[in-house]
């Protein structure tokens, strides 16, 4: 299971679909960007959040469904690179370090969309495997 660093602690998969569909709270956003040394707005951007809407749910305190899974999605890319690379601060390197296998893109502009992110995962499964980029 994944989401441990943004607060999500799910017992099951039943249990992070729930709580998907009822939304993450804003500051899932908030820590994430923390852990990965990025603004909010910078984050917000990456997963497709206007600034403005971003506004909003700091009022309302929650993401809606689809923003949820993209701030998740960033989340568990960044649980695995840590798994992969040994540490918080390797997978924040790593994470802002241009990757030639992703087009010279960092791996967090690459895993802005769904396919993008499945590559991130991919190239962390090879990295684990002993293929070095």
């Amino acid at each position: 299971m994944y989401g441990q660093t943004i607060g999500v602690n799910p017992e099951s998969l039943n249990d992070l679909i729930v709580q998907l569909k009822k939304g993450l709270p804003v500051q899932s956003l908030t820590k994430l960007s923390a852990q990965l040394g990025v603004s909010e707005i910078r984050l917000a951007k990456t997963v497709s959040i206007a600034q403005r809407t971003l506004t909003r749910r700091k009022k309302e305190g929650r993401f809606k469904t689809g923003e949820s899974e993209r701030v998740l999605r960033i989340a568990r890319i960044f649980e695995r690179a840590i798994q992969v690379l040994g540490g918080e601060n390797e997978a924040r390197r790593w994470f802002h370090s241009p990757v030639k296998g992703l087009g010279n893109k960092t791996p967090l502009e690459f895993a802005d969309t769904e396919p993008g992110a499945q590559e991130v995962e991919a190239m962390l499964d090879r990295i684990e495997d002993g293929v070095v980029y």
